[in-house]
């Protein structure tokens, strides 16, 4: 077939994919293709004419079906279900789930439409717009057009507040400062809603709690100059004497054990506790009453503030103690301005047993399920204490590859303790609206490798966790411990010791104690956002104080052991940033730098190894298997034919780029490439090529590859095809392997072609 020919069949298949979109319309029905705006006239820049003509087209209804290069995928896979004969089934899922009904030119109203049109110009200072409206038949398809000829824009020359010296009037007067509406900006309607509603936030935080923006109005004086506008802050005549007041904290009452639809907040007289401030009616002593004195903001005479309102509410639904958080305020029977804050609070049930299997896959050829079953008492000691003990076992088969047989089984369990509180010989006051907390951890492994060797785990923890907002979260532990001793070596793994002595680290008794500290920073919610950021930096201290009190020198033979256990002694830093930037509704560029780094002295010559960087897997480097790539231009899969490689090192620098975007219903695809290394701070004879150096950069490794995303909303499963395009073991000059890829050849995918199944986004 010649290009031409080719060509032909191309608009042919197209003019048939469009056709069969129509054919399916009612009687005397057209399909509505869109509509477009076109701004004219020449009291207006280029620039407003192109900032006004987007905002016009954003504000017409009905919209189009969704559109694809001219096609409408999603109205074809509705006509091609027909009509269901049940409300369930696979074509019912296909009509109303991933097909669109036809949006008919029946339902478009062009003088409607035209009247928005009209209204939003002259809202935004257009005042002498003019506007026409026709349509185009095409086929049995209709489109729109409108025509906006705009007056030159209105500006605001002069904003006037209340100058008489009543309270409410002050109050509003002293807002001017940050007032949206300013001088020389174009006059919009939009901005005097919005300034309103500011107005009134600032109220109240001065006390006015029965204010609201409707007592305000903003009268438009466009007499004062050739289009310009003085605008005019009032407080309505008819607003009520209560909002023009502020008001005070008197009673704070709190039912903790609060029934919806029960006659629960009846008042049990010997059930009343008086605590501080606090009025406490718990008939059945659930709470001690100090949980509320540390978690409302509110004290009795305070001003009232809808930031401490809000705040208040947040931290009591972060206890993680109440399924559901009611308040109320009530003028106060009391003299003077004052209201009684109610608090209604509905406790989740104290105890849960929730039971979790889990499937797992990795880049090892390691697939396997792992069981956790957790119980839970949400209020141990009557504190909004949160318990929570697990046990957990799993398997781990390798089912292809040459290293079959070398099972894995892990059992364990862990216990947590969290207060919300901080538990310290002093006092701590938080200003966050998420309550600080203190977590203790003590928790139990045991790994057996089959035919290898048995690891024991031991690990504790004592710290504290605390957000200074949304965006800013802490983590301290005082001190973290892990004691980790092998069991049952095998003869086979001595002998791989003996070939790669490397692979003896994985078995050392290790001791590692000492503080930990991460900061976390994220605005990822913000969905509205172009540019979204995440940030956590993680510092390591391991048996600082202990080295230094004992002078413990590695170098000079004088190491100290705890239990009979040299302890490590270490720094070790973190920094992982992540950058989400927005290409449209369904589609976006996520990218992720990680730089880390360890140092190891005193008592210690090495970093331990559960400690060291590893790269490659899953959710890191996926063109390579996990743990494989490294350290520098060592080959770790040369020397480990009996075994995956489980390279480690001091210092590690990665970097991912994802873009990620919407396929079609619940399916998203990704397109993705990784790099990066991870190396050593000294020279190790029995790996050639490890320490790092000034040359870094060329000893990265890189891969590529494409993947599908399948988003169930409670859970996202991740399918990744990846291949390495540059491998930092082959000798200089040849690390690049973009000329070697041959996917029709079973033994390159054989050797490259890494497949990853995952829950959930790599980053």
């Amino acid at each position: 077939m010649n290009k031409s020919h080719l060509l032909y069949f191309l608009l042919l298949a197209l003019f048939a994919f469009s056709c069969s979109n129509t054919k399916f319309l009612p009687e005397g029905e057209l399909l509505y293709t869109g509509a477009t705006v076109k701004v004219e006239g020449s009291e207006i820049s280029n620039k407003e004419k192109k900032a006004l003509k987007t905002a016009l087209e954003d504000i017409l209804r009905p919209k189009p079906n969704s559109s694809i290069l001219g096609l409408r995928p999603k109205l074809y896979i509705y006509n091609l279900a027909g009509t269901p004969k049940k409300e369930k089934g696979w074509r019912y899922w296909l009509k109303t789930k991933v097909g669109e009904a036809p949006v008919l030119y029946s339902k478009v109203d062009l003088e409607y439409s035209k009247s928005v049109l009209q209204n939003f110009s002259e809202n935004s200072g257009y005042f002498n717009t003019k506007t026409s409206a026709d349509s185009t038949r095409h086929g049995k398809k209709a489109t729109a057009e409108y025509v906006v000829k705009p007056g030159r824009q209105y500006k605001i020359r002069e904003v006037k507040f209340p100058i008489d010296s009543a309270v409410i009037s002050s109050a509003v007067r002293n807002t001017e400062s940050t007032s949206l509406l300013k001088k020389d900006n174009g006059y919009s309607l939009d901005a005097i809603k919005l300034e309103r509603i500011r107005i009134d936030a600032r109220l109240k935080e001065k006390g006015f709690f029965y204010f609201n923006p409707d007592y305000l109005k903003v009268q438009v004086d466009s007499t004062v100059a050739d289009h310009q506008v003085d605008l005019i802050v009032k407080v309505k005549d008819e607003t009520p004497k209560l909002a023009e007041i502020p008001f005070k904290i008197n009673k704070i009452i709190v039912y903790p054990n609060y029934t919806i639809g029960s006659d629960s907040i009846r008042p049990d007289y010997n059930a009343i506790k008086k605590y501080n401030d606090f009025t406490i009616i718990d008939p059945e002593n659930l709470f001690k009453p100090r949980v509320f004195d540390r978690t409302l903001y509110f004290k009795k005479e305070d001003l009232y503030n809808r930031t401490n309102h809000n705040l208040s509410l947040n931290r009591l639904v972060n206890l993680g103690t109440f399924k559901f958080v009611k308040n109320q305020f009530k003028p106060s029977d009391t003299l003077g301005n004052y209201l009684d804050a109610y608090y209604y609070l509905t406790p989740l049930p104290k105890k849960s047993l929730r039971l979790e299997v889990l499937a797992k896959t990795n880049s090892a050829n390691y697939t396997g399920t792992e069981l956790n079953i957790n119980w839970s008492n949400r209020n141990t000691f009557r504190g909004a204490e949160l318990l929570t003990i697990s046990a957990f076992g799993g398997v781990e088969v390798q089912v292809s590859g040459q290293n079959n047989g070398f099972n894995v089984y892990r059992v364990g369990t862990e216990a947590n303790l969290i207060w919300p509180r901080v538990v310290a010989p002093f006092k701590v006051n938080s200003p966050s609206g998420f309550v600080p907390k203190t977590k203790a951890t003590l928790g139990y492994e045991f790994q057996n490798r089959i035919k290898l060797y048995s690891l024991q785990t031991f690990k504790g923890s004592f710290g504290y966790l605390w957000k200074e907002n949304e965006r800013k979260e802490h983590l301290l532990n005082i001190t973290e411990i892990t004691y980790a001793s092998p069991q049952n070596v095998t003869p086979l793994y001595q002998e791989q010791i003996a070939a790669n002595p490397s692979l003896g680290k994985v078995i050392e008794k290790q001791l590692i104690f000492g503080p930990t500290y991460s900061y976390t920073y994220t605005n990822t919610l913000e969905k509205r956002k172009k540019n979204t950021f995440y940030y956590k930096g993680t510092l390591d201290l391991a048996g600082n104080i202990a080295g230094l009190a004992t002078g413990a020198n590695i170098s000079k033979g004088e190491t100290i052991k705890l239990f009979d256990v040299p302890f490590s002694q270490f720094v070790k830093i973190e920094n992982d940033f992540r950058h989400y930037l927005k290409l449209g509704p369904d589609s976006q560029l996520a990218s992720r730098i990680i730089v880390g780094a360890g140092f190891a002295y005193g008592n210690s010559n090495e970093m331990p190894f559960i400690k060291q960087f590893f790269i490659g897997g899953t959710n890191s480097l996926r063109a390579f298997r996990a743990r494989s790539i490294g350290p520098g231009t060592y080959d770790g899969t040369a020397t480990t034919s009996s075994f995956l490689a489980d390279q480690s090192g001091d210092l590690k620098v990665e970097f991912n780029t994802e873009y990620r975007a919407k396929i079609y219903g619940l399916v998203k695809g990704a397109l993705f490439l990784d790099a990066g290394n991870i190396w050593l701070l000294q020279d190790n004879p029995e790996k050639p090529g490890a320490k790092f150096s000034k040359n870094f950069m060329n000893e990265i490794a890189v891969g590529t590859g494409a993947g599908l995303r399948f988003d169930f909303s409670f859970l996202i499963l991740r399918t990744d095809f990846a291949f390495p395009i540059r491998k930092p073991y082959l000798p200089d000059g040849q690390r690049w392997v973009l000329d070697q890829i041959n996917f029709g050849s079973s033994t390159w995918r054989k050797e490259n072609l890494v497949f990853n199944l995952a829950i959930g986004y790599p980053f």
